[in-house]
């Protein structure tokens, strides 16, 4: 009758621990979470040009004699990876100098740095317009790369096609934060006009969503320190692992002069 009840309660320990290793994601922002609806505020996402950036920028029009000289000659050795085709011709792209400049055809130098893909496209349509009827400019980020580490499932580089990518998303993409994930403590660290600058973000709470690094710019990234917990394993493993190699080293020199005795006494 013993061994029945230790049965069941074995069985009924293995599933509850099989349950818990399947159970949903840790959840975020858990100060509106029985909140049925609201508004919160919103950050502007627009990422700005930065030195050493890789710019795409077309120019077209109904005339395209018109517009072509505007427009950087076609190679199949373009210098993004996204381009790089072979056998295919792309057009090549503008890198942005240390200055935060580029020139094109017919403009010369233009100073890029600090505006938005679409200021760029605007500022141009207005200074290619003086000479050309109703041109069309479209001005593309080509190296928005964004990189996230520490306690996800999958770290990664994460190369955004838009303009737009979220820490949530960012993190989503990274396969989420583990069970050992500090919600309440997930670090941005981004370059801009010439230094790095970080902020920490608490996903237990929906004011994160107002912050200026809620948005990612390129070059960003994202750190998520482990909790307490992951932290004492850590700490625990490495103490075991130094006890096993002590210990190992200590039965091994025994053994030896063990060894060394026995043949003495022979």
């Amino acid at each position: 009758m013993k061994l029945k009840t230790l049965a069941i309660i074995f069985g009924a320990t293995l599933a509850l621990a099989s349950c818990s290793s399947h159970k949903s994601t840790l959840p975020y922002f858990n100060d509106i979470i029985t909140v049925t609806e609201g508004t919160l505020p919103a950050a502007s996402y627009l990422p700005e040009i930065q030195p050493d950036d890789e710019l795409l920028i077309t120019v077209s029009s109904a005339n395209p004699a018109a517009t072509a000289l505007y427009n950087l000659p076609m190679a199949t050795n373009a210098p993004s990876d996204e381009l790089s085709v072979t056998g295919q011709a792309r057009q090549l792209t503008y890198f942005v100098d240390s200055q935060g400049d580029i020139t094109m055809p017919q403009l010369g130098k233009i100073h890029v740095a600090g505006m938005t893909t679409e200021q760029l496209q605007a500022e141009l349509t207005k200074m290619i317009s003086r000479d050309v009827r109703d041109p069309m400019v479209v001005v593309r980020l080509m190296n928005f790369t964004v990189s996230v580490g520490g306690e996800v499932r999958s770290p990664k580089s994460i190369k955004v096609p838009g303009n737009r990518i979220t820490v949530l998303e960012a993190l989503a993409a990274a396969g989420d934060m583990t069970e050992y994930g500090q919600r309440s403590n997930v670090l941005v660290i981004r370059e801009e006009n010439g230094e790095r600058t970080f902020a920490h973000l608490d996903l237990n709470s929906a004011e994160a969503l107002a912050s200026p690094y809620y948005y990612l710019q390129q070059n960003d990234y994202v750190y998520v320190a482990p909790n307490s917990i992951r932290q004492a394993n850590s700490k625990y493993n490495t103490n075991n692992s130094f006890k096993l190699q002590v210990t190992s080293t200590i039965v091994s020199a025994v053994s030896v002069i063990a060894s060394l005795i026995i043949a003495l006494t022979r």
